[in-house]
């Protein structure tokens, strides 16, 4: 049977985050689901709650979505269920358009699972999961930091008993803050005792179910003690039984008013699915199939939509847990998938006692967490420009909210690549202390030898930067100490030429041999020469300036024994 089960994983491409499997491996990654099970149960309750949807559908994130993940995606860790994240964001566009836990806002809910199913889909067909790259790690930070506080403030009313709502962060807020005379006392002691217990056992004893303990202990006093007469709010009647396979119906115009939030779960699943999964890969030296993670990730949501849930992703604070469980395959996440089965089937008629408070304290400690304060300062400590770029993210999704939040995200991390490239470190080969040949900054009036500068362009030649390139050439040579006979151009960073830059490099390599000055390459590869033969470059220089070592470049410019004079050359 197990041999039947690794050939049709090979043929079929199935189960690879479940096989191989043996006896003793069974049996730890079962026992690690039960107690994965108790501790991200109440969290995926806490997770609905943010989405706005029927407490129950949380559990139904950690059902189907879990079986098809389990079956078609690659990695045995990664787990896909429901993320607050992904919640906030289709969360905030769906309250403008119907009720929240309403009939209409679960089917909107379920067609954007269904859109981000098919945009998912889309990504594996094109293999397409080399866009996680596109969203840096310090962004991400920044994200998440923002969701964070916005799914904290979120959870505030219910905390404190406030009633109402608001979707933007800044007027629910104001909204607690003026309605804070009619706080109700025993919620707000409830709240504040579970969120104190839950943050110190987490330091203590992060093994400990806390949560699940705070579930059942609310439950049990909430049943005995009549909560809901005393003034604290509770979920009410729970939908039991296994979840209803049905076809998200909605209007082709809210269709089209979902894309927009699908794109913006789609990045979001895409860049952290990615990251989490890459991470524990690499922790058990396990390969990494992003393409293949994301067909199960389709699979997932395409699940979630028919079951009657709501978008899920590869949440890393959930893969955490499952490792810190045990798990080591997806056979973890069956086994929780099948503890589901049976709360749904005989246990769901308690969760009606479950106070709202306790829900939204639990979801408080989770946004507490996403606020990653330790990798912010070390952020902060090596580059103060990428953290001021994780806070302006993270000050974004607060302020705009998260679908325009994450837009913004990958807007900032492609615009600081580009600015990167746009004015890139240039060096130039000049005489240090010890008499050798030492890369420093490029300003004018240094020169490597007399009549000689060797220069290092340090990114891509392209539109953007090539008036750069012209300009810190010209610059040099202008105001260099003594008249220029050679300029060599370090071409080691160079890898790429597109039409415009060649222009104007064209150009500026004919002007300088027109006033006596040689222009040598040095370092250019196999891709750079094609790109300098194919736009013409190479007649201008002529071949007999191209070269792949600096060390023949410095001798084709008169230069004796380089590599006695150059530090580091080659």
């Amino acid at each position: 049977m197990r041999d039947f089960l690794q050939q049709m994983t090979a043929r079929f491409s199935v189960l690879r985050g479940v096989l191989p499997l043996n006896g003793v491996a069974a049996a730890r990654d079962a026992l690690a689901g039960v107690q994965l099970a108790s501790m991200d149960i109440p969290q995926v309750l806490g997770y609905a709650r943010i989405a706005g949807m029927p407490a129950v559908t949380g559990l139904y994130t950690v059902f189907l979505p879990l079986v098809a993940f389990a079956f078609f995606g690659a990695s045995r860790h990664l787990v896909v269920a429901a993320d607050s994240a992904t919640a906030t964001i289709f969360a905030s566009r769906l309250a403008t358009m119907a009720p929240a836990s309403s009939a209409e806002y679960a089917a909107l809910a379920a067609m954007v699972a269904l859109l981000t199913a098919a945009l998912l889909l889309v990504a594996r067909i094109f293999k397409l999961g080399f866009l996680a790259d596109f969203l840096s790690r310090t962004v991400l930070v920044g994200f998440l930091a923002g969701v964070g506080v916005q799914v904290g403030i979120a959870m505030l009313g219910d905390m404190f008993g406030v009633t109402g709502h608001a979707t933007r962060s800044i007027d629910q807020l104001l909204l607690v803050v003026r309605e804070a005379a009619h706080i109700n006392v025993p919620t707000f002691a409830i709240s504040a005792l579970v969120v104190v217990v839950i943050l110190v056992c987490k330091r203590l004893w992060p093994r400990l179910p806390v949560p699940l303990i705070a579930v059942v202990a609310g439950i049990a006093a909430s049943d005995l003690l009549d909560f809901a007469a005393h003034g604290i709010s509770v979920l009410g009647p729970v939908e039991g039984g296994l979840p209803p396979l049905r076809i998200p119906l909605v209007t082709w115009q809210q269709m089209l008013d979902l894309v927009p939030v699908a794109a913006s779960c789609f990045v979001m699943i895409v860049a952290q699915s990615a990251a989490a999964s890459r991470v524990f890969a690499e922790r058990y030296h396990e390969p990494v199939d992003t393409n293949a993670d994301l067909l199960g990730i389709a699979a997932a949501n395409a699940a979630a939509a028919f079951s009657g849930a709501f978008v899920v992703n590869g949440s890393l604070t959930q893969t955490a847990m499952a490792d810190r469980a045990g798990t080591r395959s997806q056979f973890g996440q069956l086994v929780f998938a099948a503890v589901v089965v049976a709360v749904l089937l005989f246990f769901s008629r308690f969760l009606q006692y479950l106070p709202h408070c306790i829900l939204a304290s639990i979801v408080f400690t989770i946004a507490v967490g996403l606020v990653d304060l330790r990798g912010l300062f070390a952020i902060r400590g090596e580059s103060p420009g990428e953290f001021a770029l994780a806070v302006f993210t993270a000050a974004a999704v607060v302020l705009i909210g998260v679908e325009h939040g994450i837009l913004v995200a990958v807007a900032v991390s492609l615009l600081r690549h580009v600015r990167h490239s746009y004015r890139p470190h240039t060096m130039v080969l000049a005489p240090g202390d010890d008499g050798l040949w030492v890369p420093v900054p490029a300003v004018p009036g240094i020169e490597t030898a007399p009549g000689l500068i060797v220069y290092r362009f340090g990114a891509d030649l392209f539109y953007a930067n090539d008036h750069f390139f012209v300009d810190d050439a010209r610059r040099l040579i202008d105001r260099a100490p003594s008249a220029m006979r050679w300029f060599v151009v370090d071409a080691s960073a160079i890898t790429d030429l597109d039409y415009s830059a060649a222009r104007s490099v064209g150009e500026l390599c004919a002007a300088l041999k027109q006033n006596g000055i040689e222009v040598i390459f040095a370092r250019v590869n196999r891709y750079l020469r094609s790109d300098m033969d194919r736009h013409g470059i190479t007649p201008i220089v002529e071949s007999r300036c191209i070269f792949s070592t600096l060390h023949e470049a410095l001798l084709a410019a008169g230069v004796e024994q380089p590599h006695e004079r150059v530090k580091g050359a080659p």
